[in-house]
């Protein structure tokens, strides 16, 4: 008998602690059903189920191994349909969602590229700049950056992003270059947030943390109109490094105050699917994947 009957076997008996109905549920005599038992048990060298005269438990021993049954089976089961659908046409639709500036600038490439590949796919794309829960909202794949809660979604590591302060030459040189994170406090700063009336930036590291508390001069709703705030000299940002890298390299804003920049976030890519999952979500994860791990966001 080879151990995954056996364990189909055990994993049937203990969703009824039932030899009988595990029986009826394979399609097995109650003596083939014992006798995988009886095997599954002499190879473990472990009492794995107690018999009682109506009833049968786990042990110990039983419940710690029943709990790897049903992964490895699960495993066996998504590759296999992972193995079924192989030369099937990817086709269907796909929900992503991301962060607006992040899903701009590089989800929609990733989605153009996954559309060349697979044409037969269709792809919706929702970008906001807040936590959107996957089951309920009914997305497929999301994008987060930072660290992420205890969750029952996969996620994989693709990157890791910094913040960087900046503001234009021209404000630089009309109310001079911070040079701690403290003479914040005699600047305009501007806040991704209209209401607030407060906002904190975290500079150094998680060991030597520089904490900020600052009252914005002006709130905006999104990293785009700060951005631009910012490059017309109304005052001083701090955002994801990804989000100006390109304002400081053609020269419209300058960072200031690296020395004390904070440890780096991780990106995920967060998902439903199992390890092998179904081929559009799979092959769009690898895809993008791919893609932002080239970026090397964290410069």
């Amino acid at each position: 008998m080879d151990d995954i009957y056996l364990m189909t076997v055990f994993v049937a008996v203990c969703d009824g602690l039932s030899f009988a109905g595990a029986a009826r549920t394979l399609d097995l005599s109650a003596a083939a059903v014992t006798r995988a038992i009886q095997t599954l048990e002499r190879r473990r060298r472990v009492a794995l189920l107690v018999r009682h005269t109506r009833r049968v438990t786990l042990s110990e021993a039983g419940r710690r191994y029943l709990e790897d049954a049903r992964t490895l089976l699960r495993l066996i089961a998504d590759a296999e349909a992972a193995a079924s659908d192989a030369n099937v046409v990817t086709r269907g639709h796909l929900r992503v969602t991301a962060p607006v500036l992040f899903g701009r600038l590089f989800v929609v490439p990733g989605i153009a590229d996954y559309l060349r590949r697979y044409p037969e796919m269709t792809v919706a794309a929702t970008f906001v700049d807040r936590t959107v829960n996957l089951i309920d909202e009914g997305f497929d794949v999301a994008i987060r950056i930072g660290q992420l809660p205890d969750s029952g979604m996969k996620a994989l590591k693709v990157g890791e992003v910094g913040r960087t302060a900046c503001a234009s030459p021209d404000y630089l040189s009309r109310h001079g270059v911070p040079q701690h994170p403290t003479d914040l406090h005699k600047h305009r700063t501007l806040a991704i947030d209209v209401a607030a009336q407060q906002v904190v930036w975290k500079f150094g590291s998680r060991q030597s943390p520089m904490p900020v508390k600052l009252k914005p001069a002006c709130g905006f709703t999104g990293s785009d109109a700060a951005i631009a705030a910012a490059e017309l000299g109304l005052g001083i940002v701090y955002l994801p490094t990804y989000q100006v890298r390109e304002k400081m390299d053609g020269g419209s804003l300058t960072p200031v105050l690296t020395a004390f920049a904070s440890d780096t976030v991780p990106i995920h890519l967060l998902h439903r699917e199992s390890r092998f999952g179904s081929s559009k979500v799979r092959h769009f994860i690898e895809l993008l994947a791919e893609r932002l791990r080239a970026e090397r966001l964290s410069r």
